[in-house]
């Protein structure tokens, strides 16, 4: 199954252009499910039949969702109440109801990262199309599982459950249960859980799709999205700009005339790096199929080729004539002096403005001690020199 990930800044028109993306592609005979993130049903409205937390058929080969995420965070910590009930039991811990269970905040995030596992799990549709949150909250959304990942693993290490065989022992000796193997289940559970949703972000055939009215706001925004997104290694399709006016929308001496200028300034300034398609301004809101269909979204985009290869971060050896190897990180707009490095153990911290992302170094890079690095044409590379006393002899 494809992925099309659309995020956008805020007030982009993102949901809009995500419902016009997937009526688009259904009604060119792909299969499509549509799936919103918002708790009001701004999706509903956009396509002009409610959705909710149970697929709606929107026409044929389209079906819109929107997960309760209310419920889904009240399912959950139910559900995790009832696995911990023997840790609970041993604090003396009071169970909370079901009924007075309050969503916290990120809830809705965990809540969509499940959805889209289970979409992409079930094999019902030939394209999924997600309506993401405002472009910030997207990027946090789209690190949170590996984040996670990283999180649950330096907090119980797999390996330590290699002493599993002595807790019953132990728990005799303290004379109270010991609940560290139910502990290192779950554990093992929401890691798998993560890894699923990681997995659909990060497989070949997923891309994210931006969204932006093309103007001076719009810009910094697709420049930092840009950013944020390289450095996950996500794979960008398209820039969709949104309601632009027609060049004859207004006289040269009009107030129009300045923004129908600003517009086009901006767009050509993306068509020169980006792969950009121009939504029209309709002059008024879409709403309902037809509308969406005017606006003559992109579905799947013909040319670009599914099974790509996702952004690589490739090792260049040049240890025969500098003694180096090269990490090529691309960052594309990023600045020099926003930038920053850490080694930490066998991982490396990166930092592009308001962007960060540890990652476990590729094996041949353990073994070396970092060198330098450079930022030259929107890549950041990383020189490591092999350390001694760790690298291979002979080597």
């Amino acid at each position: 199954m494809r992925t099309i990930l659309i995020t956008g800044p805020g007030g982009s028109g993102r949901t809009t252009v995500a419902a016009a993306t997937a009526l688009a592609a259904a009604r060119a005979g792909t299969r499509t499910l549509l799936l919103g993130a918002d708790r009001d049903d701004t999706l509903g409205a956009v396509l002009g039949v409610p959705t909710g937390p149970a697929p709606v058929g929107v026409e044929p080969r389209l079906t819109a969702w929107r997960p309760d995420a209310d419920q889904g965070f009240r399912d959950g910590l139910a559900a995790l109440q009832d696995r911990a009930a023997s840790a609970l039991d041993l604090l003396g811990a009071t169970r909370l109801d079901h009924e007075e269970l309050t969503p916290l905040p990120g809830a809705g995030e965990l809540v969509l990262l499940r959805a889209l596992r289970d979409a992409a799990l079930a094999e019902a549709h030939d394209l999924l199309v997600v309506d993401l949150p405002p472009s910030p909250r997207a990027l946090a959304l789209l690190a949170l599982p590996e984040e996670l990942r990283r999180y649950l693993r330096r907090l119980l290490p797999p390996e330590r459950q290699a002493a599993r065989a002595l807790r019953p022992v132990l728990g005799r000796l303290a004379g109270v249960p010991m609940p560290t193997e139910a502990l290192y289940e779950a554990a093992a559970r929401w890691d798998l859980e993560l890894a699923a949703a990681e997995a659909v972000v990060a497989d070949r055939n997923t891309v994210v799709r931006l969204v932006a009215e093309p103007g001076p706001a719009g810009d910094d925004a697709v420049r930092a999205a840009t950013l944020g997104l390289a450095l996950r290694g996500l794979r960008t399709d398209l820039l969709v700009a949104n309601r632009v006016l027609p060049e004859d929308a207004a006289p040269a001496d009009g107030w129009l005339a300045g923004p129908v200028a600003q517009q086009r300034k901006t767009l050509e300034e993306w068509r020169s790096t980006y792969a950009v398609h121009a939504l029209a301004h309709l002059g008024h809101d879409p709403r309902g199929a037809e509308d969406l269909a005017a606006l003559a979204a992109p579905g799947l985009v013909p040319g670009v080729d599914p099974g790509a290869a996702p952004v690589e971060w490739s090792v260049t050896d040049r240890l025969a004539g500098d003694g180096v190897l090269v990490w090529h990180i691309p960052l594309p707009g990023a600045v020099r002096d926003e930038v920053d490095l850490v080694r930490r153990g066998d991982e490396l911290v990166v930092t592009a403005g308001p962007f960060r992302r540890i990652v476990p170094l590729p094996s041949v890079l353990r073994r070396c001690a970092v060198d330098g690095a450079a930022l030259r044409e929107g890549v950041l590379a990383v020189r490591f020199a092999p350390d001694p006393r760790r690298w291979p002899r002979g080597r």
